[in-house]
């Protein structure tokens, strides 16, 4: 019996020329394939010589529904000047395109490199930027979008992972035991939803771009309902607690600049990162029919993957019962 194809394996560089095309672009050379796993995104120039990162949405993940808010919250933050990459419209205002089977769209592309997490006026930059977005995104929630749930995402991550067969008995036995004590703690420290307001989502070194101190906050993917410190924790990378408080300082100086920071929400921090590590294992085990997945994670199929997830996660057992610092 002849194995399925994944839908991504359709996509070839003539169809995404092709597709773009359709649009009224004409492109003279080809896509490059840029560096993403849950969508497919390419990088294109037109006869004009302007660039465009065209991303087509893994089927059946959003509904259009969702990807349109993605697309207004961008459009909300371009028309309040915040520095970024609002879709590109047709003649008749449309965002969200078709074409072989996907949905796609077209964002002007953001020229730069990542900021210096270790450079003070970086973490300033980046606190302002982010303190932009939560300015607009403040003014009203997502109706759509995924909501940034603790007990609803560890247990699915859970679940996930247990129903694989990666895990040997010995593993699955510890994972089991670890993800349940991480759950009962996840729900003693989790937010109320009061909390909740619409944020980008997945602020990591690679979703901002930019040169000397002017950054913009690009691949909105995973924007939705959460704290307002999920855009903020992950710039605060240093295992030193001094160093640690000199980067949440500068950040969120930067960020008060734009709007207040409720310094309660610190507590969190070690909860979202414990969501980020379980989600993250489960979504390797999900997508592993997705041809590019074994390419790029293929230790994911080895033990010795597994023993150090949940030596991590015993580790943030620790981290949730003992907390390390608190500003």
């Amino acid at each position: 019996m002849t194995a399925s194809k994944h839908p991504f394996e359709s996509l070839t560089p003539a169809r995404v020329v092709d597709a773009v095309e359709s649009l009224g672009f004409w492109l003279p050379g080809e896509p490059f394939a840029l560096n993403s796993y849950e969508n497919r995104v390419f990088l294109l120039s037109d006869d004009d010589r302007r660039r465009w990162v065209a991303k087509f949405y893994r089927p059946a993940r959003w509904s259009e529904a969702q990807i349109r808010e993605e697309h207004a919250f961008l459009d909300e933050l371009d028309a309040a000047g915040v520095p970024g990459a609002p879709p590109w419209r047709d003649a008749q205002g449309e965002t969200l395109h078709h074409a072989h089977g996907f949905a796609f769209v077209l964002f002007p592309h953001v020229a730069g490199q990542a900021p210096e997490l270790e450079n003070p006026a970086h973490l300033f930059a980046l606190g302002d930027l982010i303190g932009q977005v939560h300015a607009v995104a403040r003014r009203r929630a997502f109706q759509s979008r995924s909501v940034q749930e603790p007990m609803a995402i560890s247990q699915a991550s859970c679940e996930r992972v247990l129903a694989s067969d990666w895990l040997s008995r010995r593993q699955r036995q510890a994972y089991a035991r670890i993800a349940e004590r991480l759950q009962t703690l996840l729900a003693e420290q989790c937010w109320p939803s009061e909390a909740l307001q619409r944020v980008h989502g997945d602020c990591h070194l690679g979703n901002i771009l930019g040169r000397d101190e002017q950054f913009a906050l690009v691949d909105f993917d995973d924007c939705g309902m959460a704290p307002a410190v999920q855009d903020l924790w992950m710039l605060l990378t240093s295992p030193d607690a001094d160093e640690w408080q000199m980067q949440l300082s500068e950040v969120i100086e930067g960020y008060e600049q734009h709007v207040e920071f409720d310094r309660r929400q610190l507590r969190w921090i070690e909860p979202l990162r414990t969501l980020r590590l379980m989600r993250h294992s489960a979504w390797l085990v999900d997508r592993w029919e997705d041809p590019a997945f074994p390419r790029a994670f293929p230790w994911v199929a080895s033990e010795d993957y597994w023993d150090q997830h949940i030596r991590i996660l015993e580790q943030q057992r620790l981290a949730l019962e003992n907390p390390r610092w608190l500003a």
